[in-house]
C-alpha cells in the first residue's frame, strides 16, 4: 500500500525461509577490468568474472521442505489454483530453486567476443553447478544444448565483420536429471530440468526481431483460424540446424527419449523446463514439442520475463496437450508485452462480428491480423512489480533492470499477494 507521500510500505508478514539470490554478474553496467559487455540498441547483455562464497548453502539444504504427495500441485496439475494469490511459500521456494538453474546457465556462458571459446559453455558438465556457485543441487547434467540461428547472412557480411558477429550456433543451456536419493524423496519424484539462458549473440537478436507468426507443424486437421502459429524467430532458433550441429529440437527430443526409456516405467517422473527472456520462449516451445510429439509425462514450464510466443490456436493446443505453464511477469518489464498485439476473446468475437474494438482503429486491427501479429498469452500468470519493491528505484527508460533475472528472483522472493505486494522480511 502507498503512504501519503508516495513511498511503498512493505507488508509486515511473518518471516519465511530465506533464499539468497545473487546475480550481479550481468546486472551491473559499470566498466571494470574484469567486466565484459556487449551493447545492443536499448539493451545490454553483460558478464563479469565471479568469485563465489564457498560457504554458500546448497540448493537441497536451502529448500528442505518435503513436497511429498503434493508435488503434482506445485508442478501445476491443477493450474496452481489457490497457490498464487497469496503466493504459497513452498511454491515460492520451488520457483526460486528453478530460477537458480537459469542463473547457472547465464553464468556458464562465455559472453566475451574476444575469447576463443565465445558462445560456448565455460565449465564441464560434472562441475558446472559448483563452479557457478549455486551449490549442490542433487541433479546431474546429462546433455549440453545448443541453438542455431536460421538467419542467412550474405557472404560479404561474414568477411566484413568479426566471427563473433556471425556466430551461428551457440550454447543455450542443458538437461539435468535429479540423481540424489534424498532430493528425489523430498520432491516426491525424479525431476528432469531443462534450463535455457536468454538472448546473447547478434544473430539471436536478429531472430528475436522476426516477430510475424508462422505455422507450426501439426498433424491434426484443424480449421485455418484455429491452426497453431508461433513467432518466426523463436521457431527458427528451436528447429534450425547445420551440418555440424543438430537443432535444439533434435537434441532435446533425443535426450528426453533416453530419460523416459531409463526411468519412465520405474518411478514418478516430471519434466520442468525453465528459462528467462528468449529462454522462456524456447521453454514454451519445448513443452509443446514434448507433450505433442514425445508424449512425455507431466511437463511444467517455469518462465521468467518471457515474451509472447504464439497465437490463440497455439494456446489451445498447449492446453489440450496437458502442458502446465507458469509465467512470472514483471508489470514494468516491456519484454513481456511484445511481440504483437493481444485481443481478448470477447474482443475477437466482436471484431469477427464487424464491431469496432475500443482503443484500436478498425483499419489498424485489420492490418495487425493480416500481418500475423495477433498473439495470445499462455498458461497461468504470477504478476509482480518492480514498483512495489522498496529496494528498487526505477529510472525512466531503465528497461534492462526491470527485465533482469536478478530482479525477477528478488520480486518473487518478496511477493505476498495482490493486496500485499511485498513483505518486509524479504532480502534485497
Amino acid at each position: 500500500m502507498k503512504l501519503a507521500f508516495g513511498a511503498i510500505r512493505p507488508c509486515n508478514t511473518p518471516p519465511v525461509s530465506k533464499c539468497t539470490v545473487s546475480m550481479h554478474y550481468y546486472s551491473s553496467i559499470s566498466a571494470t577490468p574484469n567486466h565484459k559487455s556487449i551493447t545492443f540498441p536499448q539493451f545490454e547483455v553483460s558478464c563479469s568474472s565471479l568469485k563465489h562464497d564457498s560457504s554458500q548453502r546448497s540448493l537441497a539444504a536451502a529448500h528442505s521442505v518435503k513436497l511429498g504427495k503434493r508435488w503434482m500441485e506445485f508442478q501445476g496439475i491443477n493450474n496452481w489454483e489457490g497457490l498464487l494469490d497469496p503466493l504459497d511459500d513452498n511454491l515460492r521456494r520451488e520457483i526460486l530453486r528453478y530460477g537458480k538453474f537459469v542463473e547457472a546457465a547465464y553464468r556458464s556462458f562465455d559472453f566475451d567476443p574476444s575469447s576463443p571459446s565465445y558462445a560456448t559453455c565455460l565449465h564441464p558438465r560434472n562441475s558446472l553447478f559448483s563452479r557457478t556457485g549455486i551449490g549442490e543441487t542433487g541433479y546431474k547434467i546429462t546433455k549440453n544444448l545448443r541453438t542455431t540461428c536460421g538467419v542467412k547472412l550474405p557472404r560479404w557480411f561474414h568477411k566484413a565483420h568479426p566471427n563473433w558477429v556471425s556466430t551461428q550456433s551457440s550454447w543455450i543451456g542443458y538437461v539435468a536429471v535429479c540423481q540424489d536419493k534424498e532430493e528425489i524423496a523430498r520432491l516426491g519424484r525424479r525431476d528432469v530440468v531443462i534450463a535455457y539462458r536468454g538472448t546473447a549473440t547478434c544473430l539471436e537478436w536478429l531472430e528475436n526481431l522476426r516477430a510475424t507468426l508462422t505455422d507450426l507443424p501439426n498433424d491434426r486437421a484443424v480449421p485455418k483460424e484455429d491452426a497453431p502459429m508461433v513467432e518466426s524467430g523463436f521457431l527458427s532458433l528451436y528447429t534450425s540446424r547445420t551440418e555440424a550441429c543438430p537443432s535444439l529440437q533434435e537434441m532435446v527430443r533425443e535426450e528426453i527419449a533416453k530419460v523416459i526409456e531409463t526411468y519412465g516405467d520405474d518411478e514418478p517422473l516430471s519434466f520442468t523446463i525453465t528459462g528467462h527472456s528468449l529462454g522462456a520462449a524456447l521453454a514454451t516451445l519445448t513443452a509443446y514439442d514434448l507433450t505433442t510429439n514425445e508424449k512425455a509425462p507431466l511437463v511444467t514450464v517455469i518462465s521468467f520475463g518471457g515474451p509472447r510466443v504464439g497465437n490463440k490456436g497455439f494456446r489451445s493446443h498447449l492446453e489440450e496437450s496437458g502442458s502446465r505453464i507458469l509465467r512470472i511477469v514483471n508489470s514494468d518489464d516491456v519484454i513481456t508485452k511484445v511481440p504483437g498485439f493481444v485481443f481478448k476473446d470477447c474482443e475477437m468475437a466482436r471484431r469477427q462480428a464487424g464491431v469496432h474494438v475500443d482503443g484500436l482503429p478498425g483499419w489498424l486491427q485489420r492490418c495487425v491480423e493480416e500481418m500475423q501479429w495477433v498473439y495470445a498469452d499462455v498458461g497461468q500468470e504470477l504478476r509482480v512489480s518492480s514498483r512495489e519493491s522498496p529496494h528498487h528505484v526505477i529510472k525512466k527508460g531503465d528497461m534492462a533492470t526491470c527485465h533482469d533475472l536478478k530482479t525477477y528472483l528478488h520480486l518473487v522472493n518478496g511477493f505476498v499477494s495482490s493486496t500485499c505486494p511485498f513483505r518486509a522480511t524479504a532480502q534485497t
